[in-house]
Order: structure tokens, then C-alpha cells, then sequence
């Protein structure tokens, strides 16, 4: 304690006035100067003893706050009492709470990142080195001209999935990220609907399924075309993919003063109860999803639209198919 320089100016103040008065003092008489000196110990003894305490409190902080640095965020100095050293401690404490949740939101974003990765590695490994196989087998002479035409025509394939995943993974980075920045144009849902069915045409006709269409043309929010029509051409793929031949999609929507809503309903497969909370977990493929499902395209879709003040809700039951129930919100004013 007597290490530190305001400590010893404060001592030696103390003690130059003690003897001055003491000086005083000796002008008067033998009592006066008995009386100061007296005064002067208990004052210097007071104070030390006083300092010595506070002193005590701050190394025990000092150690506190080490044990903090250590990454030990369990002990606790909250103080109900009043005075400085109560309102330092329960600010510390606070401030340890913060760094307690800050470090266990990190732990879980390391976690994510590396179940990400993982999953991530996987879904590029399985077309990698399938191509890698027919690349292989391309380069014998003696394979035949049909079997040459199917490889081929498997990397292209191949290839078109990988183009796929990889710009689905960076529009959610991005995403992700914040760095999107979604238009708050006024969309009509039949130009949405529109554009959006272009992609899936195709597979409805090969499987034969029928696509009904309903709602008032004046229908409309406000958001980002291009990258609504983005979620929705994965909840029509989604439809699609686990509607059976000659299954229908219906697609309707309406308005009403608080949202506008747009519903895609098909008779499919349907999903069990213990998958609907999970659908829209990245990388997550349920127990009816196909070989060349990512589990991206759900995810990707749950992202798009509830950064534009929507949500999205899904209602299945098993082999009587699926509702995705999409809402965006007014602006409140």
C-alpha cells in the first residue's frame, strides 16, 4: 500500500500538520500538546486503517476481474449496499452477465459455423466424386459411344446441382450476413406467381400434375420481387418434387388490411408431425426427401421472406398433403 506515491503524499501531509500543530501547541501547554499528538495518531491511525480496507476491496476485485479475463464467469460481487465500491461491483457484475452470454452466443456461432462447414463439404463431396468416377471412366477408349453420352450426360447434371448449391449457399451468406438489401417496391401477386412458376413448368408437365391459380388480380405487398419469386420457386420445387404423376398444386391469395397472403397447397406425400418443426433448418432433408435434395431450398425460402416482414407456416399431414401459408405484414404507422 505505502508503495503508492498518493498514498505516501497523503501520510506525509498528514504528519507535516500534526507537527505543526504540535509546534502550536507547545506555546500553550504540556495538555495541548498531549491532546494534538493524540488527535494526530488516532486521525493518521483512521486513515490507514480506512485506505488499508479499501485497498482490500480492490485487490479482491482485481482478482475478480482476472478470473473474468480467464474466461470464469461464475462468481458474483453484486453488493446491496450503498456507497461507490456497491455501484462498481454491481457494474461489473453486469458487465460480466454481458460477457457470459456474448461468449456462449460465440460458442454456439462456432458450433454452427462448424456443423456448416461439415454439411457444406458433404453436399459438394457426393457430386465431386461422382464426377470425378465418370471422368475416370470417360478416359477408356473402349468404353461404348452410349455409355460415353450417359456420362456426359450425368457430370452436366452433376455439375448444374453444384452451380445450384453454391449460389444458394452465397445468397443465404449474404443473407446472413445483412448485406442484402430487399426492395420495398409494390409487388402484384399475379406477376409474382407468374414468374415465379417459369422454372417448374417443365417438371409439372413431365409428371403431369395440374396447377390451379386463384385470386384478385389487384392483389399486392410491398417487398422484393426478384428475390420473393426466389422463395417461392423453392416451396413450388418442394411441391413438385414430393407431389406424385397427375397430383395437383393449387395457389391462391388474398389481402386483407393487416397482410397479404399467398398459399401453396399440393396433394402429396405430406410430412409427420416430427419433421414439420425442422423443415426449415438449413441442410435439413426429411425422411421423404430425394437423392439430390440439399436441404437448402426451404431455408433459403424461411430467410427471404421473414427478413421482409413476413413469415411463413407450414400445415401437413402425412399422405394428404402439404399448405405453405405465407404472410407479409402491412407497415404500421
Amino acid at each position: 500500500m505505502l508503495r503508492n506515491r498518493e498514498i505516501r503524499l497523503v501520510l506525509l501531509l498528514m504528519c507535516t500538520i500534526s507537527l505543526v500543530m504540535l509546534a502550536a501547541a507547545a506555546f500553550f501547554s504540556l495538555a495541548a500538546v498531549v491532546l494534538v499528538l493524540m488527535t494526530s495518531i488516532l486521525l493518521i491511525g483512521c486513515s490507514h486503517l480506512f485506505t488499508r480496507l479499501r485497498y482490500q476491496e480492490i485487490e479482491k476485485l482485481s482478482g475478480y476481474l482476472r478470473q473474468i479475463s480467464g474466461g470464469d464467469y461464475s462468481l458474483d460481487v453484486r453488493d446491496n449496499r450503498e456507497g461507490e465500491f456497491s455501484i462498481l461491483k454491481n457494474t461489473i457484475y453486469k458487465v460480466t452477465v454481458m460477457l457470459s452470454e456474448q461468449s456462449t452466443l460465440l460458442h454456439k456461432d462456432k458450433i454452427q459455423l462448424t456443423d456448416a462447414i461439415s454439411d457444406i463439404s458433404h453436399q459438394l463431396k457426393a457430386p465431386l466424386t461422382s464426377m470425378m468416377v465418370m471422368a475416370d471412366l470417360l478416359d477408356d477408349a473402349k468404353l461404348p459411344e452410349a455409355k460415353r453420352t450417359e456420362f456426359t450426360r450425368n457430370i452436366r447434371i452433376q455439375l448444374e446441382r453444384l452451380d445450384w448449391l453454391v449460389s444458394s449457399l452465397l445468397k443465404l451468406s449474404k443473407i446472413d450476413a445483412g448485406t442484402v438489401q430487399f426492395k420495398k417496391d409494390q409487388v402484384r401477386v399475379t406477376k409474382l406467381i407468374e414468374k415465379a412458376l417459369q422454372p417448374v413448368l417443365i417438371p409439372i408437365d413431365i409428371k403431369e400434375q395440374t396447377v390451379s391459380v386463384t385470386g384478385d388480380d389487384s392483389v399486392s405487398f410491398v417487398g422484393d420481387l426478384n428475390w420473393t419469386t426466389e422463395a417461392v420457386i423453392n416451396i413450388l420445387k418442394n411441391g413438385v418434387e414430393h407431389t406424385q404423376a397427375g397430383g395437383t398444386i393449387a395457389i391462391s391469395f388474398s389481402e386483407n388490411p393487416l397482410f397479404t397472403e399467398i398459399r401453396i397447397e399440393d396433394n402429396g406425400k405430406g410430412i409427420s408431425k416430427e419433421e414439420i418443426p425442422h423443415i426449415f433448418k438449413r441442410f435439413y432433408k426429411g425422411k421423404s426427401a430425394g437423392e439430390g435434395s440439399s436441404g437448402i431450398g426451404l431455408s433459403l425460402a424461411h430467410s427471404i421472406i421473414t427478413k421482409q416482414n413476413g413469415d411463413i407456416e407450414v400445415q401437413s399431414e402425412l399422405h394428404k398433403g402439404t399448405q405453405f401459408r405465407i404472410r407479409f405484414y402491412k407497415q404500421v404507422v
